[in-house]
């Protein structure tokens, strides 16, 4: 079976988790933690980056540092992982779900005014498949408005819109360092902060509320509970084990994006004859080879298809079910306008095997079983 995701190891993370045990630092905010954090400021060019326990604690806490509130409104996509929704439903709040575009699955920026009333305190973009959504746009429509943006790129690390990193727009950005993801911790993530004034209090936040971040560099003589937070700080084994991957992270990355192209390339001519429809990419954006999706014609191909490729040996899945369908999402919130294509498109999507170190053998035995999925007669 071709794995769907094989997360990354490098062979250097056990020497390196060895040292941080011999530390004796094995909590948080250890010496590989710091150097994450250093490493994740650099290349975004953040004025701060915090590493955290996930994606999920990350914009947790950018919710809390935004003082959202029961009774305020967020705007968001419905496709969309559960925990961009959670993070403002913890807080009281009430998602409101806008339609996507068809063509990168991203918000549409152009239905999040219509859904702005006088509750609306944030904008939530979700940058899918590390594919930047319209940020000038959006940060327009939150300038006009008076509102956050708190932007989930779970997906986003090592992706620009115009040439900026994504996660750095909003006063907050939101990764992921799932095992599924471009790099990986097992489970974590990370803040990025964009004002250098609000990052004193996203450490508070993130170590239960205390100001012991400023204890172990020296500011204060002994640390106390300041504020309200709560335990966001991952192990600094957690951060062993990311930080060689963040030393090479150009090698993951080269790779990924060798094997998305030949993807893409290889199933282009599926597209040509209306088959098929593979990722866009606008002109403006630098995405990351996240993952490598197609789009069936509809939800019962594509049913089909990944059956067909599950005999084949090859694990291929679908995506999200849009949030505003869900239990949850019934309770949490509401779909603003018409949902014209969240759910046609998602039901369409299928996601194919992408990893670092996805064998070139391997990745042509998947095109195979797709072209020969569509040239059965």
């Amino acid at each position: 079976m071709i794995s769907f995701n094989v997360p990354a190891c490098m062979p250097e993370a056990f020497d390196y988790m060895k040292q941080a045990v011999a530390s004796q630092k094995i909590s948080g905010d250890g010496g590989f933690t710091r150097l994450c954090n250093e490493w994740l400021k650099e290349n975004t060019g953040s004025a701060a980056a915090l590493l955290t326990t996930s994606c999920t604690h990350a914009t947790e806490m950018a919710a809390l540092l935004c003082d959202i509130k029961p009774g305020d409104e967020v705007i968001m996509p419905s496709y969309t992982f559960v925990s961009t929704a959670d993070a403002f439903a913890l807080r009281g709040a009430t998602c409101v779900f806008v339609d996507v575009r068809p063509d990168t699955m991203n918000i549409d920026e152009k239905k999040i005014a219509a859904a702005v009333t006088d509750k609306t305190r944030a904008i939530c973009p979700v940058h899918y498949a590390g594919v930047g959504c319209e940020m000038d746009t959006i940060l327009e429509i939150a300038e006009h408005y008076g509102l956050r943006v708190i932007e989930d790129a779970a997906q986003g690390i090592c992706a620009f819109y115009k040439g900026k990193a994504l996660g750095t727009f909003g006063e907050y950005g939101c990764l992921s360092f799932h095992e599924t993801k471009n790099f990986s911790m097992g489970e974590g993530g990370a803040l990025l902060i964009r004002d250098a004034g609000m990052a004193e209090r996203a450490e508070i936040v993130r170590e239960k509320g205390t100001n012991r971040a400023k204890f172990f560099r020296g500011q204060v003589d002994k640390y106390t509970w300041v504020a309200a937070g709560s335990s966001y700080l991952p192990s600094d084994l957690n951060a062993a084990f990311l930080w060689p991957q963040l030393e090479r992270a150009k090698e993951i990355q080269d790779d990924r994006m060798a094997s998305w192209q030949f993807y893409h390339d290889s199933l282009l001519p599926l597209e040509e004859k209306g088959l098929v429809q593979l990722p866009v990419i606008p002109g403006h954006c630098t995405h990351n080879a996240h993952m490598f999706y197609l789009k069936a014609k509809d939800l019962e191909e594509r049913t089909a298809l990944i059956a067909f490729l599950k005999m084949r040996g090859v694990q291929a899945v679908f995506h999200y079910i849009p949030l505003h369908s869900a239990p949850a999402g019934r309770i949490y919130g509401r779909f603003d306008g018409e949902d014209v294509y969240t759910t046609a498109e998602s039901e369409r999507l299928v996601r194919l095997p992408l990893y670092y170190g996805l064998a070139r053998s391997d990745a042509a035995a998947v095109v195979q079983a797709v072209t020969d999925f569509y040239q059965r007669t």
